[in-house]
């Protein structure tokens, strides 16, 4: 399936249940390599400047879950929490074996299996892993998508929501992962530096069904999926992009125009977004807007940003950075409130990439801000560039009491907590 392709919108919208899967990520871990033996030695010879640390680098996260179902797709699940474990020895690998365990649902029952990590793609794929790991039958549609960026999750929901089109009565299981471990920047090159700064290891799996017997049980129905693909522009194309430095060290650079790019992105898929979901008020002045700038031509009229809070009571915004969170708020307006799910992710998780959004979406959870009917808009960006959303609705309250693996539940009541503006250093 193309990278780009974009959704239909028109079919019906597809119930899925989500899972955030505990520990998958300890299964690829290197048993032979000390990665904190090599940052030490990178942070001796260069005298600690790239600031890392080896409790910051080395360790393993998997975190939240959750469940969705109703209409010609359903699902289950919870939130689930797995702290790494050094070593990564099979018996501390595979413990997503809760994710079958609660929704019932059993491997030999999965049809689908959609597997996405952007760095790290062994031989056999992750996707075979999971298969062999589980025995999961012959005939099960397996995707492994690798070097799509952050976004490539959403792109793994959409994928999934399609193939279930034509699939009645499956289960399509999506695993989002990130590793860093061959990965790892150990040049002096700023630009790629920086993303040793923010991504970290995490992961999620979300289950999804369209079989009408799971929609009782299921948290969130998936109304729509909008994907924005900006590759054919050559500076969206190279702004975020893995490259050998002057020594060699191969690592991923992030461009100074990425803000502005992400900002574009978000524009254009909004637009398509917008008539989908916002109230008749605010699409009538997007669409005069929009007239009036592309075919009247009167450009010195400033683009009309929807008032996107009177279609959505949450958002969760892939916490790629400080920086991309700023310029989504001010572009969006949203308030402190709203931006709280995707700050404090990057504060306590880091990016995890694709994986991020399940950890805004489990955070919301055990903030007891989930309601019935409560709409929830997820927006993940991507190399290439991408910008992709995904919006869901909430099917029943949700009770943070009984989300005893939730990875925010044994400090959400520190949470929120102040980050300070960073001020330039003289």
């Amino acid at each position: 399936m193309a990278d780009d392709k974009k959704s239909n919108s028109n079919l019906e919208p597809e119930s899925v249940s989500v899972q955030i899967l505990p520990n998958f990520l300890s299964s690829v871990k290197l048993k032979n390599r000390d990665l904190h033996g090599e940052i030490d030695r990178h942070r001796d010879v260069h005298g600690g400047k790239p600031g890392f640390s080896k409790e910051d680098s080395g360790e393993v996260r998997a975190g939240p879950e959750d469940v969705c179902s109703e209409g010609s797709s359903t699902g289950v699940a919870e939130p689930v929490h797995g702290g790494g474990e050094e070593g990564g020895g099979d018996g501390d690998v595979w413990r997503h074996d809760d994710l079958f365990a609660k929704t019932g649902v059993k491997a030999k029952d999965i049809g689908i299996l959609i597997v996405n990590c952007s760095l790290f793609n062994p031989t056999p794929s992750l996707s075979a892993m999971v298969v062999n790991r589980y025995k999961l039958p012959g005939n099960v549609l397996s995707f492994n998508l690798g070097g799509i960026g952050c976004s490539t999750g959403l792109i793994s929901i959409d994928l999934a929501k399609q193939v279930l089109q034509v699939h009645p009565n499956s289960y399509a299981l999506v695993v989002s992962m990130e590793n860093m471990t061959l990965n790892w920047y150990f040049g002096n090159n700023r630009s790629i530096l920086v993303s040793n700064c923010l991504f970290r290891m995490g992961g999620a799996a979300i289950l999804l069904s369209n079989r009408p017997s799971d929609r009782h049980r299921s948290k969130y129905l998936l109304l729509h999926t909008v994907r924005t693909h900006k590759g054919a522009e050559d500076k969206s194309y190279a702004c975020v992009y893995q490259q050998e430095d002057e020594s060699r060290h191969i690592g991923v650079a992030l461009s100074k125009d990425l803000m502005a790019i992400a900002g574009e992105a978000l524009k254009t898929n909004i637009t398509t977004l917008g008539p989908l979901v916002l109230p008749m008020s605010e699409k009538l002045l997007f669409f005069t807007t929009l007239v009036s700038r592309k075919a009247l031509k009167m450009n010195k009229i400033k683009s009309y940003i929807p008032d996107f809070k009177m279609a959505f009571e949450h958002f969760c915004i892939h916490s790629g950075g400080r920086a991309v969170l700023d310029e989504i708020e001010k572009n969006l307006e949203l308030s402190d409130w709203h931006m709280e799910p995707s700050r404090m992710t990057l504060y306590r998780f880091g990016n995890t990439s694709s994986s991020s959004l399940w950890y805004e979406l489990a955070y919301l959870e055990a903030k007891g801000r989930m309601k019935k009917g409560d709409r929830t808009w997820q927006i993940a960006f991507g190399s290439g560039f991408k910008c992709n959303s995904a919006v869901w609705r909430a099917l029943k309250t949700i009770d943070p009491s009984r989300e005893k693996k939730n990875p925010w539940m044994d400090e959400i009541h520190g949470f929120p907590v102040h980050v300070p503006k960073v001020a330039q250093i003289v």
